[in-house]
C-alpha cells in the first residue's frame, strides 16, 4: 500500500517547508508562495505603505498599532512567558 507524503514547498520569504494547504501562491508568479504567517506580516505592510500615501484616521491608529507592536518586539515582551503568550495572541486581532 503505497503511503502518499504531503507536498511540501518552501515559503519564498522565510524559507520554512510548508504543506501546500499552508502557502499561498502569487497570482502571476505560481512558482513564489508565502506561508500565511508571511503573509498576515506582507499584508500589513503594504497597508501601511498605502497609508502613507493617503491619511486616514484609520491609518493613524494603525500606525499607533504599529508603533506599540514595534516596542514590544524590540523589548522582547513578545517572548515572556503569559505575557509574551497574551501579547502574541492579542496580536492576532489588531490592525
Amino acid at each position: 500500500m503505497p503511503t502518499l507524503e504531503p507536498v511540501v514547498a518552501p515559503c519564498w520569504c522565510c524559507a520554512g517547508e510548508f504543506a501546500e494547504v499552508d502557502l499561498v501562491r502569487l497570482g502571476a508568479r505560481p512558482e513564489a508562495a508565502i506561508c500565511l504567517d508571511c503573509a498576515r506580516f506582507v499584508k500589513r505592510r503594504a497597508v501601511a505603505r498605502r497609508d502613507e500615501h493617503r491619511r486616514t484616521p484609520f491609518g493613524a491608529v494603525r500606525g499607533g498599532v504599529q508603533r506599540v507592536r514595534d516596542r514590544v518586539i524590540s523589548n522582547g515582551w513578545h517572548e515572556r512567558g503569559p505575557l509574551g503568550a497574551f501579547l502574541r495572541r492579542l496580536d492576532r486581532f489588531l490592525p
